[in-house]
């Protein structure tokens, strides 16, 4: 198998296997609250704003909060374990939401969503990192950030099943909850079977040895070291810190508000706009995503060290007019052939991304480090994407109607920034990898 440091584990493609599914699974609870904004609207009495915050800044602001903690443990502690725990814990809380009874209790059950997730990514990143060889890191991120396309899909197409199924049943009524309305027991059959997963993960993935860089310690760095070590180095990340927090705006804006977009523009069922939406995701950012790693791997053979973070840069380039044009459609069928390429897009950079960053991080840092990361993405994106959409919606244009307006400028200035930033903050990511080749020889 030769050294250790350069090539994949037994075991590498089952724990990938069982990560991503653990992915998928993720996004799936993550994002079915898209589907039902007007029964949960009706039900609870609030406004898109209000919803916003349940979808978003509810997730984003402990999610972002507990992955920093967590990322620290998982570059010190069994990481395949701290993935087991977190699987359990949100898939629980998935299912609480469906008998929540009031905003407030929704929005702590979707807390509780939020600190589960938070214990995935970070440490499966590292795992990754410590399986798969340098040349193989980035195909194999590639495919676990399918998570994204492939469970924001599933949550749509699965959604509007679910949605359509039970809003043909019976009301169903259990003791000392009472009738369940559709969506609430759509929470609740896609929370439970998380537990499943947990245990097969449990069963499944097992602690690799993690591999050190040259002349690297092996006990965790204290927290000062580590601060000291991302503001000295910070030119080497900040293409990748700086510049993906931007595009999630747009990302977990489309994300969150298309379907509703499909439904308040053109009339769609809620089943057909998660059905539309779903196969979207599936189909164009699946591909996006493995098409962002194949052209990063030929743009490396070309001789381009800073593939990975050139990729971002060309992508990030790509986006605007694309974006700026996706919600100006005149038919259902146009408005799902444009915003075709900008999910190809959105989904193109993001394992690409997470290569770039832990190809050029100490070992002891990496989950550190991409917990930093989706604090930033998931701050900005879940936090702030979601919410600018509807605030620009609600309080901006003072219309519902004027959602595709709103996703289209929001969507459109973001990428447009980001991809400003990246060629400025390329440079310092190609120094880093050019140390890292000379280092290697």
């Amino acid at each position: 198998m030769g050294d250790s440091n350069t090539s994949t584990l037994p075991g590498a493609r089952l724990a990938l296997a069982m990560l991503l599914l653990a992915y998928i699974l993720s996004f799936i609870d993550r994002q079915i609250l898209s589907l039902m904004v007007g029964p949960i609207r009706t039900e609870l009495g609030i406004g898109d704003f209000q919803f916003s915050l349940l979808s978003g800044a509810a997730f984003a602001l402990f999610y972002t909060l507990m992955g920093l903690p967590i990322g620290r443990w998982a570059d010190s502690g069994n990481r395949s374990r701290i993935i087991v725990i977190g699987i359990a814990l949100w898939s629980m809380m998935t299912a609480l939401g469906g008998l929540a009874r009031s905003f407030g209790t929704l929005f702590a059950t979707r807390v509780g969503v939020a600190v589960g997730e938070a214990a995935l990514s970070p440490p499966s990143y590292s795992l990754l990192s410590d399986y798969f060889s340098p040349e193989r890191l980035p195909r194999a991120l590639a495919i676990y950030t399918l998570g994204i396309t492939l469970g924001g899909g599933m949550a749509y197409l699965i959604g509007g099943a679910v949605i359509g199924l039970v809003d043909k049943m019976d009301p169903i009524s259990w003791p000392l909850v009472g009738e369940l309305a559709p969506w609430r027991l759509s929470l609740i059959a896609v929370g439970l079977p998380g537990l499943l997963v947990a245990l097969a993960v449990y069963a499944t993935v097992r602690e690799p040895p993690r591999r050190l860089q040259s002349g690297e310690e092996s006990s965790l760095l204290p927290v000062t070291q580590a601060i000291s070590h991302l503001w000295r180095c910070r030119s080497d990340y900040a293409v990748v810190l700086y510049t993906v927090p931007l595009l999630s705006i747009a990302g977990y804006g489309f994300l969150g508000w298309y379907p509703e977009y499909l439904i308040r523009t053109f009339g769609a069922e809620r089943s057909q706009a998660g059905y539309l939406t779903g196969w979207l995701y599936l189909l164009c950012g699946t591909a996006g995503t493995l098409c962002g790693a194949r052209v990063a791997e030929a743009l490396a053979r070309r001789g381009y060290r800073d593939a990975n973070g050139r990729l971002v840069a060309l992508v990030a380039s790509a986006l605007p007019i694309p974006a700026l044009l996706s919600t100006q459609a005149g038919s259902l069928t146009l408005a799902v052939a444009l915003a075709a390429p900008v999910i190809f897009l959105l989904n193109a950079y993001f394992g690409v991304s997470l290569a770039a960053l832990q190809l050029v991080a100490p070992n002891r840092m990496r989950a550190q480090l991409s917990a930093g990361l989706l604090f930033a993405t998931n701050l900005l994106g879940l936090g702030l994407g979601t919410s600018a959409v509807a605030a620009l919606s609600e309080f901006g244009f003072g219309d519902d109607a004027a959602l595709g307006r709103s996703l289209a400028l929001v969507s459109s200035a973001v990428t447009l920034l980001a991809a400003l930033v990246a060629w400025h903050q390329l440079g310092g990511y190609r120094a880093a990898v050019e140390r890292l080749y000379r280092d290697s020889l």
